[in-house]
């Protein structure tokens, strides 16, 4: 994959579009998956991805080949999410959230899209911009300290700390809810 995927990318560098659209086809769930969750919005999700796809192809030629891609993708789309939070408050949550929540944590794992917005909603109801970037990155996302550091250009330090206030609030948020650890 990383050979194929380096060829793709000088490509895409020597304005290959047909390359290019081999890279949105690839990342375009990547992407959309972190956009949602940071966002809690289908639709705002959605114009982060196209967003992130067109500013990639503007500046494919800056792409540094020493940096993971997908890093350098996670990097645009983390901050025109934290640019769109900024611009309007990510929308508050709604008492048919709670009880999204509730159903998800009886058990049932197959969520669709709206049902993840309104869990995402719930938990991180009171997470700063950099709190809830930080824990959907390390905890949703699955990436480690390292990409995290890399991606949102915080330091090691940085990312523990908000990583620790998030899990505490979601935490805290959870036992409010009734939900106690065992």
């Amino acid at each position: 994959m990383i050979q194929i995927e380096d060829e793709i990318l000088t490509r895409c560098q020597g304005g290959d579009k047909a390359a290019f659209r081999w890279v949105v086809q690839t990342y375009q769930r990547m992407l959309f998956s972190l956009a949602l969750k940071m966002l809690a919005d289908e639709e705002e999700a959605k114009d982060v991805v196209q967003d992130t796809f067109v500013r990639a192809w503007l500046a494919i030629r800056s792409y540094n080949p020493q940096q993971p891609f997908t890093s350098w993708l996670y990097t645009i789309a983390s901050r025109l999410c934290l640019n769109r939070m900024k611009a309007e408050k990510v929308s508050a949550m709604q008492p048919k959230d709670l009880t999204v929540l509730h159903r998800f944590a009886s058990g049932d794992d197959t969520q669709e899209n709206n049902e993840w917005i309104a869990i995402v909603r719930a938990l991180a109801e009171g997470l700063s911009e950099k709190q809830r970037l930080v824990f959907t990155l390390c905890q949703l996302e699955g990436l480690s300290s390292e990409e995290a550091e890399q991606i949102t250009g915080m330091d090691a330090r940085q990312i523990k700390s908000n990583l620790y206030v998030a899990r505490q609030t979601i935490r805290k948020r959870l036992k409010d809810l009734g939900y106690d650890e065992d």
